[in-house]
């Protein structure tokens, strides 16, 4: 596994789910974690069990995102990855039927929520000279699915600034990396299948896979063996990617 012992994280979207997976996970490697959400409860509760800092706050806020980064780089002196993992999967539903501000709060989440975490983080890892940002992904940014308009441009989106921020910052050190973990038993997932509207609703529940393998897709990731994706994306699906990581044999 990639050591972290002694490095700062953010995780965005802690409070279930992958999030939550990857921040157990990174406290145990030795990070010093903070896990944000928009629950209070949620986060506190989270950071109490793994040691890490709670920081509770709407990505879709710049200032939020600009906070939380103080609260780390303040107590620590230092940030070293940055994981935006907050997404919203909603509104799904036919573009006439989808309802704008429902449509617009998934923009919000899923590519300013974005934008403002990289904004927020690029000062405090220019200033020492590198770090981390790795953004979760998905394959519906690369082709649409039956009412998820939202959810694919979003993550199109994301997806171009991963992109972005590569080209901008690479030569800093700073290496940004997209995930597309595929399905993933969450409670997102669980969401999808209640829709019923497209064949990934279709899905049975055993073919989805546990939040603990993008966790530790996203550990892979910050270590050098990654950096042959910097500025692109890595697909979970990928077999080759799973032997990397350490899933599969």
């Amino acid at each position: 596994m990639v050591n972290l012992n002694g490095k700062v994280v953010l995780v965005t979207g802690a409070s279930r789910g992958i999030g939550a997976a990857t921040a157990r996970l990174f406290a145990q490697v030795g990070a010093h974690v903070g896990v944000m959400a928009r629950s209070t409860e949620a986060v506190t509760t989270l950071a109490t069990e793994i040691g890490g800092v709670a920081i509770a706050g709407d990505v879709a806020d710049p200032a939020a995102m600009v906070d939380a980064v103080k609260t780390l780089h303040d107590r620590f002196g230092r940030l070293d990855v940055l994981i935006n993992n907050a997404g919203l999967i909603g509104p799904i539903a036919g573009i006439e039927a989808s309802d704008p501000d429902d449509w617009g709060k998934a923009i919000d989440v899923n590519i300013k929520g974005v934008f403002n975490g990289i904004r927020a983080v690029l000062p405090v890892m220019r200033q020492a000279g590198g770090g981390t940002i790795l953004t979760i992904g998905s394959g519906a940014a690369h082709g649409p699915q039956l009412g998820w308009s939202a959810y694919c441009t979003s993550k199109a989106g994301a997806l171009m600034l991963t992109k972005a921020v590569d080209l901008e910052a690479r030569a800093e050190g700073i290496r940004a990396i997209s995930l597309s973990p595929g399905t993933v038993a969450t409670n997102m997932q669980a969401a999808i299948r209640e829709s019923g509207v497209n064949p990934v609703s279709q899905l049975d529940w055993s073919v989805h896979i546990p939040p603990e393998w993008p966790a530790r897709a996203l550990l892979w990731m910050c270590g050098p063996e990654a950096d042959d994706y910097l500025g692109a994306e890595i697909s979970l699906r990928d077999g080759g990617i799973r032997r990397r990581v350490g899933l599969i044999d």
